[in-house]
């Protein structure tokens, strides 16, 4: 399961422990009882770290072409996508045309990039 943090209030149930008042000298309750705090208060973070991991997969940002430097749609292969800043009235699932000022997303059919 992922949860995700959507505000400030959440990231804010951590608390900064309050740590104990140290002694003068060494003093072997006073470690164990200092460790024990901050042992639970990272333990605590760990948990709200792993609340930010998701099991999905992140996709990479999509690199801007004029459709006359696309790479090849061949090469590329079949759904490969990527984004165009100079199509010509693209319409949705037709072969994208340069020429135009429309900025928008293409994909690959493995022949020729298409809009969409």
């Amino acid at each position: 399961m992922t949860l995700i943090v959507t505000t400030a209030a959440e990231l804010q149930r951590i608390a900064t422990p309050a740590l104990p008042q140290a002694a003068e000298e060494y003093n072997r309750p006073y470690q164990d009882q200092l460790n024990n705090v901050l042992r639970l208060y990272f333990n605590r973070l760990n948990v709200l770290l792993g609340e930010f991991e998701t099991n999905s997969t992140i996709l990479p940002a999509l690199t801007v072409y004029t459709v006359a430097t696309l790479p090849s749609a061949a090469t590329s292969g079949a759904g490969a996508r990527s984004f165009v800043s100079d199509a010509l009235l693209p319409t949705f699932g037709s072969t994208v045309a340069g020429g135009g000022a429309v900025k928008i997303p293409v994909y690959s059919d493995g022949t020729n990039w298409k809009v969409g």
